[in-house]
């Protein structure tokens, strides 16, 4: 167990229906609400409290979902622990960006169409976590200037491969599904691979280091 020296972290949390805690750990996300959420999700794995049935993060929150009837009274409380240096994969995602928001985009940033090409595709992105969609990735790391609003009216079919925009995140849909992000390009290689096994179903996992690679057409 914990050194019982080692300071509780601070955090918030709220009861969340019946048998849950919605936990928040960070204000914004970024570099540090990810160390720290490295830093809870392996205190889940080696020392999860009693009766916890499974646990889903976010950006800066982490869900505490109980077995019925035994969510406990008060939240769990982590600790601080020393965060080790975290070894990333890297990811390289190859993206034909002729994605048909591509134009809106370039007008809402007052930039050409080459010049968001140019600066989607050389920035570095982290995945904090996957959800929404089986394999879909949260990434931390577009550029502000990038920022564009989710389309007034989402679509009720985009193609799965979809690299988007929507806000001030950039994303892949992995599946064919509904959605209101600005569609910038396409990638090839499946996010999602239900036959697979469970640990290697999806390409992009979190903690992944991502970058997106401009090419013109796929080899295959």
């Amino acid at each position: 167990m914990f050194d019982a020296s080692t300071a509780i972290l601070s955090t918030h949390a709220i009861r969340y229906g019946r048998d849950a805690w919605l936990v928040e750990f960070a204000e914004e996300a970024g570099d540090e609400s990810f160390a720290i959420a490295a830093m809870l999700r392996e205190q889940l794995e080696k020392h999860p409290p009693p009766h916890l049935s499974e646990f889903c993060f976010a950006y800066t929150r982490v869900l505490l979902e109980f077995a019925s009837e035994q969510c406990p009274t008060q939240a769990p409380e982590f600790f601080s622990m020393e965060q080790r240096p975290h070894a990333a994969r890297k990811r390289i995602i190859e993206v034909c960006y002729d994605g048909e928001d591509l134009q809106r985009v370039a007008q809402h940033c007052h930039l050409t169409v080459d010049e968001v090409i140019a600066v989607h595709s050389s920035a570095r992105y982290r995945v904090h976590f996957l959800g929404f969609a089986p394999g879909f990735p949260y990434l931390s790391g577009l550029p502000a200037r990038l920022n564009t609003p989710r389309l007034d009216s989402p679509r009720t079919r985009i193609a799965a491969g979809s690299v988007g925009i929507g806000g001030a995140q950039t994303g892949i849909y992995p599946l064919p599904t509904a959605g209101g992000w600005n569609i910038i390009g396409r990638m090839q290689d499946p996010l999602f691979d239900p036959s697979a096994p469970l640990a290697e179903c999806t390409l992009l996992r979190a903690g992944d280091e991502l970058e997106f690679r401009a090419v013109t057409s796929f080899s295959r």
